[in-house]
């Protein structure tokens, strides 16, 4: 199976060498002892007055006593000693030092090994091409100075939990890279349980949606639904029927097209839950441009047609509508077949 593949790379990839070493302990030779001394059977001499004393040294053990000052403690690595190698090493990969540290300065900091050994992790057992390990560190450098024994973690959940398949993994993170910096216990986990609680079965095909915040992220949009009138059963079926509704900013997405839909296209609200994916479309070039065509028409068509078709079969059917006689939003013939058949086409 491809994810016993990957998980079996993924640990082998972790394990380093380890050397231990056993320093045999030099033997001081034994000093020799020293010679007797001759005397001439033809002279004497007086014997000394006094025997002088020598210092005796030991055949086991030998102490030099040094001075304090001359002791140096051991120095610990320069974390900007390998900086030029570090600098020549990623610009051999094509990555720019001075532009990654900028993003992400703890890059600066990581040992040159871990990222040699992140970049070999990457390449050789995900697979992934240079052009794409260079595109995930330009949008996520965190990634840079993730270890490895980090990053297996979160590929194991990715397969196991989230159900991921191993040969989509790729494509995952490639989608969105900031996967391989998130932490599975405070972060992929507990996301991935907020989305299945409210309905969301198939996180596999949302996987994005596992490195954004509960707490920051979705439920604040869920309340924003609730705000401008919606009940909770139906924001969250708005959320089951189109999840990517939790990557849009509030701000700059929700406020805008809300008010055009409310204030300018005068729509209901009944439009709005049955049709989310509205808030996918762009205010400037989309929706406006389509509700003014059709406002000078003086046709209206629900959201899907005006919003799905592209922009031939758009242009056509405004001059079909405008050559014939369209029923009346209010008319039960408003939304008929041929609608969802445009759709489909």
């Amino acid at each position: 199976m491809q994810e016993t593949h990957f998980l079996s790379t993924a640990i082998a990839a972790t394990k380093q060498p380890f050397f231990s070493s056993i320093s045999n302990p030099v033997p001081v030779p034994k000093p020799q002892s020293p010679s007797s001394s001759h005397h001439d059977s033809s002279h004497s001499f007086p014997p000394p007055k006094k025997t002088p004393h020598f210092p005796i040294l030991s055949a086991t053990k030998t102490t030099v006593s040094l001075p304090l000052h001359s002791l140096k403690p051991p120095t610990t690595p320069n974390p900007h000693s390998d900086f030029q190698e570090k600098v020549l090493y990623l610009d051999s990969i094509g990555l720019d030092f001075f532009s990654l540290i900028n993003h992400h300065p703890p890059i600066l900091s990581s040992p040159l090994s871990h990222i040699k050994s992140t970049v070999h992790f990457l390449l050789t057992s995900i697979g992934f091409t240079s052009p794409e390990f260079r595109r995930l560190i330009g949008m996520c450098p965190e990634i840079l100075s993730s270890r490895v024994a980090e990053i297996v973690p979160i590929l194991t959940f990715l397969l196991r939990e989230a159900h991921v398949n191993g040969s989509d993994l790729r494509r995952v993170i490639n989608r969105r890279p900031r996967l391989l910096a998130c932490s599975v216990k405070t972060r992929l986990r507990p996301t991935l349980y907020f989305l299945q609680s409210i309905g969301i079965s198939q996180v596999n095909k949302h996987t994005s949606l596992l490195s954004c915040s509960v707490e920051d992220k979705l439920l604040p949009r869920i309340d924003y639904l609730e705000k401008i009138g919606f009940s909770r059963r139906d924001a969250l079926s708005m959320f089951r029927r189109f999840p990517q509704l939790f990557c849009y900013s509030i701000e700059q997405n929700f406020e805008p097209k809300f008010n055009y839909f409310v204030v300018e296209m005068g729509r209901e609200m009944k439009e709005l839950r049955e049709f989310p994916h509205y808030f996918s479309f762009s205010l400037e070039n989309r929706i406006r441009p389509r509700h003014q065509r059709c406002v000078e028409k003086g046709v209206c068509f629900p959201l899907p047609v005006l919003l799905k078709t592209s922009e031939a079969k758009f242009r056509d059917r405004l001059e079909f509508c405008c050559n014939s006689s369209i029923p009346l939003k209010t008319s039960p013939l408003w939304c008929t077949n041929s609608v969802s058949d445009d759709l489909e086409n």
